[in-house]
């Protein structure tokens, strides 16, 4: 009868946590929004089975006390930190999520698919308008605004990983996140990609009211055709460039350009092919499943959280915002005039935002063809989020 007792008292119906099981309730919605709504599912899935299983009670898969102030073995006062603990340590006591882990908290998988990305990225529409990396830096002025009123309700770290949302960049969201406020990597991680998903409603009704009809129908002629070398140099002049000023941002920046350059010289393929496809698809999975076990009950059911979400949409509506009003600006000073449409492409969700400004176009003139003058800001605002993150990290890290 002691073991039957035993056996009962040690299953997770005995165990459950009211706030374990709100989160295994937003668990199973955010699989609905994957599956059924497909917002963001190749991440959102992953993420959101991490969370189920980080919520299970007694499955000891993810132990949130382990990666308490990890690798700092000083307090600010100078005395040992009981909750210090190396890679060594974690491995004698992990779970499964736990080891998945390391790879987000050492910024190891958000490169990997950097990496993924820059193969399946073509940077001809950036190159043959460079204008378009004023547009791309323009659509990141929403990181910095949110950065600064998150400031007000959290430290600067925590507001810093808040701002990056407004990049609409995944992965660089995760990798500053992890960098500057580990503990909020799962509200932070959600609120990126279900904006990004959300491109499609949130943009549109922004670009609408910053624009009038005959800004939106404004045709742009056709851009040059990018020669073979251009393509080539251009990844390593810009890892250069970016790497000597903003050391920080190299990790990122060097990832892409190196997908990038094995996808333009053409004798690499099968790497190329590799980091587009297999690569990608397994970081993608380690990935989410790690960034899904930080969001338990303890974290995630907060103020805090609530203020992320607020503060993720203001970023993200800003830094639209603010690439359709440089391109307005722009236009006073330029003889071949831009379409201001295609400056909210500006935000680093690569290539949605570009076809929400072709439909915008299209809906004022239907001859109207924005899509590869929209790719230009496009991927410069991969760049560009990339380069906010490694000014935030320098700033704050």
């Amino acid at each position: 009868m002691q073991d039957i007792l035993n056996f009962f008292t040690s299953m997770g119906f005995m165990n459950i946590a009211w706030q374990q099981a709100v989160m295994l309730l937003v668990s199973f919605f955010l699989l609905f929004l994957a599956i059924k709504k497909q917002y963001e599912p190749l991440l959102l899935l992953p993420i959101a089975f991490g969370m189920l299983l980080t919520n299970l009670p007694m499955s000891g898969m993810f132990h949130e006390e382990l990666w308490a102030s990890f690798l700092q073995p000083l307090l600010e006062d100078g005395t040992p930190n009981p909750a210090y603990h190396s890679y060594g340590a974690i491995l004698k006591s992990a779970g499964l999520l736990d080891v998945l882990y390391i790879g987000v908290k050492a910024g190891l998988y958000p490169c990997l698919i950097f990496i993924g990305v820059g193969a399946m990225t073509d940077f001809g529409p950036l190159i043959a308008n460079p204008k378009s990396f004023i547009l791309g830096a323009a659509a990141q002025v929403g990181i910095f605004i949110t950065f600064l009123c998150a400031s007000i309700w959290f430290t600067p770290a925590e507001a810093g990983s808040i701002g990056i949302i407004g990049g609409a960049d995944g992965p660089t969201s995760i990798f500053l996140t992890s960098k500057l406020a580990p503990h909020l990597l799962g509200p932070i991680a959600i609120a990126a990609y279900s904006y990004m998903a959300l491109v499609p409603v949130i943009q549109p009704p922004i670009m609408r009211a910053l624009t009038t009809e005959a800004e939106r129908k404004i045709k742009m002629k056709q851009l040059r055709s990018v020669s073979k070398t251009e393509k080539i140099v251009f990844p390593v002049i810009i890892t250069t460039i970016v790497a000597l000023v903003l050391p920080d941002a190299a990790p990122l920046i060097g990832c892409l350009m190196l997908g990038n350059l094995m996808k333009e010289c053409g004798v690499v393929d099968r790497l190329s092919k590799t980091a587009q496809n297999e690569l990608m698809n397994i970081v993608v999975i380690f990935l989410g499943l790690s960034v899904g076990a930080t969001a338990t009950g303890a974290t995630f059911l907060s103020v805090k959280t609530l203020l992320i979400l607020a503060m993720g949409i203001i970023a993200f509506a800003m830094g639209s915002a603010g690439g359709v009003l440089l391109a307005k600006l722009m236009n006073l000073f330029s003889k071949e005039k831009i379409n201001p449409l295609i400056g909210s492409a500006g935000v680093s969700a690569v290539p949605m935002a570009a076809r929400v400004s072709q439909m915008e176009g299209a809906k004022a003139d239907p001859s109207n063809f924005l899509l590869m003058h929209a790719m230009g800001p496009n991927v410069a605002g991969v760049i560009g989020s990339a380069v906010a993150a490694g000014i935030l990290l320098t700033m704050l890290g």
